[in-house]
C-alpha cells in the first residue's frame, strides 16, 4: 500500500538524481569546450612575442645649437626734448610715421629769439666799430711815439683801450653766435632716422627748454638694423669658453658667431644675425650673462620690445648619434631606451641624451651604431620580452621626424 508520505519521498529522489545528471552534463560541456593552453617541455605557460619596431641610430655630422628667449631692441632710442622754452606753434609729423634724420618735427614760436638775434647783432656792430676806432688810435699813437709826440703813458692807455674794445667786440661775437642756436632751436628736428612715436605736446602749449627738465615732445627709434638681447646661464658661458680654449668654437666676444630667430608666429628660425657683443661680467643677482646679436630689419618686421628665440652655434661640427626623441623614456633621472638584443628580447639600456638636431634626439652616450633601438610598441615590452621585429629604415625616421 503507497502512502502519501512514500510518494513525497519518492519524488524528492527523483529530483536530486536528475539534478545531479544535469550537473554533470554540465561539468562535461564545460571540459569538452575549454580552450587547450600552450605549454612549454616543463607545462608552463609561454609568454607571447610582442610586435615592435626597431630602427638603428642616424650617424651625421652635426653642428649643436643652444636655444635662448628674449626681445629685440633698439640700437639708437631718443627721447625729445625742446632747448628752447616758448609757445609750441606746429607739429610737423605725422604720429608713427618713419623719419629720417633732421627732419622738423615741431616748431617753437620764434619771434622772441629773432628780436635776441637782432639786438646781439645791433650790439656786434657797436662793438666792432667801437674796435675799429681804438685800434686806429693805437695806430697812431704808435706813429707819434716814434716822433716823440705822444708821451709813453698814453700811447699804453691806447694799447689797452685797443684790447678791451677787441674783447668786448668778441663778447659781442658771442651773444650773436647764441642768438642764433636759440633761433635754430625754435626748429626741432630729428636727431637719428626710426620711428617715431605720437607727439606728446599739443600746439599752442608752453613748452619749458634747457639741457635739465626740458619738456619731453616725443620719442624716436632706430629700426634697421636692430638688436636682440637675451642672457645666458653661467654654465652656458663656461661651455663656451673651453670650447673657445680648444678651439672648437671660437668666443663671440671675438667672432661674429650666426645666430638664427624665430617670432611667435613662426614655425622656423628663418632670420639670420651676427652675435655683436657679451657683457663683461655676470649678473650677481641672477648667475647669468647678457648676449647681443645684430639683426638686419630693412622690412621693418622686428620692432623694439618683441619677444623671439634665437638659436646660437654651441660646437663645432662633430659626428653624432640621433633617434627619434620618442624613443627615450624617463625613470625619475635617468633617461633610457628600449631596444632589442642579439636573441630578440628587450633590454632596457641609460643614455645620456643630447639636444634636438634636425628633428632627432642626439644620444651623447649609451648607443653604439649598430644597437637596434625600439622606435614602436615600446609602451607593450618589458625587460626580456619576446619580440617580433619589423625593421625601419633611419633614414626614414628623420624624414619623419623633420615633416
Amino acid at each position: 500500500m503507497v502512502t502519501e508520505k512514500s510518494t513525497k519521498s519518492n519524488i524528492r529522489l527523483y529530483a536530486l538524481a536528475a539534478a545531479a545528471a544535469s550537473t554533470g552534463a554540465i561539468g562535461l560541456g564545460a571540459v569538452h569546450f575549454a580552450q587547450p593552453r600552450a605549454s612549454t617541455t616543463n607545462g608552463a605557460a609561454a609568454p607571447h612575442a610582442v610586435n615592435v619596431t626597431v630602427s638603428v641610430p642616424t650617424s651625421k655630422k652635426i653642428t649643436e645649437w643652444d636655444e635662448y628667449t628674449g626681445r629685440f631692441q633698439a640700437i639708437d632710442s631718443v627721447e625729445v626734448r625742446a632747448r628752447v622754452s616758448g609757445y609750441l606753434t606746429e607739429v610737423a609729423f605725422t604720429d608713427g610715421d618713419i623719419v629720417e634724420q633732421g627732419d622738423l618735427l615741431f616748431r617753437i614760436d620764434p619771434r622772441p629769439f629773432q628780436a635776441e638775434l637782432d639786438a646781439a647783432e645791433a650790439n656786434l656792430a657797436s662793438a666792432d666799430a667801437a674796435y675799429q676806432n681804438a685800434k686806429a688810435e693805437q695806430e697812431r699813437g704808435g706813429r707819434l711815439v716814434e716822433r716823440q709826440a705822444l708821451s709813453k703813458e698814453e700811447a699804453d692807455r691806447r694799447v689797452r683801450a685797443l684790447l678791451q674794445a677787441q674783447a668786448q667786440r668778441a663778447a659781442a661775437k658771442a651773444h650773436v653766435d647764441e642768438a642764433k642756436l636759440n633761433v635754430e632751436f625754435t626748429e626741432v628736428r630729428a636727431p637719428i632716422a626710426g620711428r617715431i612715436s605720437d607727439n606728446f605736446v599739443s600746439d599752442g602749449n608752453l613748452i619749458v627748454g634747457g639741457a635739465q627738465g626740458g619738456t619731453l615732445l616725443t620719442r624716436i627709434v632706430s629700426l634697421d638694423p636692430i638688436y636682440f638681447e637675451f642672457t645666458a646661464s653661467e654654465a652656458a658661458y663656461l661651455k663656451y669658453v673651453r670650447l673657445d680654449q680648444q678651439r672648437q668654437r671660437a668666443s663671440s666676444r671675438n667672432a661674429a658667431n650666426p645666430v638664427f630667430v624665430k617670432l611667435i608666429d613662426e614655425s622656423s628660425f628663418a632670420h639670420e644675425g651676427r652675435m655683436s657683443f657679451v657683457d663683461n661680467q655676470l649678473d650677481p643677482s641672477t648667475g647669468t650673462m647678457r648676449g647681443r646679436a645684430t639683426f638686419d630689419n630693412a622690412d621693418g618686421v622686428f620692432i623694439p620690445g618683441m619677444f623671439g628665440h634665437l638659436q646660437l652655434v654651441a660646437s663645432g661640427e662633430y659626428e653624432a648619434l640621433m633617434i627619434p626623441d620618442s624613443a627615450v623614456q624617463t625613470d625619475q633621472h635617468e633617461k633610457f631606451v628600449w631596444i632589442a638584443s642579439d636573441n630578440d628580447t628587450a633590454e632596457r639600456r641609460r643614455i645620456e641624451p643630447g639636444p634636438i638636431a634636425e628633428g632627432l634626439r642626439v644620444v651623447r652616450s649609451g648607443l653604439a651604431a649598430d644597437t637596434r633601438v625600439i622606435v614602436g610598441g615600446s609602451q607593450f615590452v618589458a625587460a626580456g620580452t619576446p619580440l617580433s621585429i619589423s625593421q625601419e629604415e633611419p633614414e626614414q625616421t628623420v624624414q619623419a621626424n623633420i615633416q
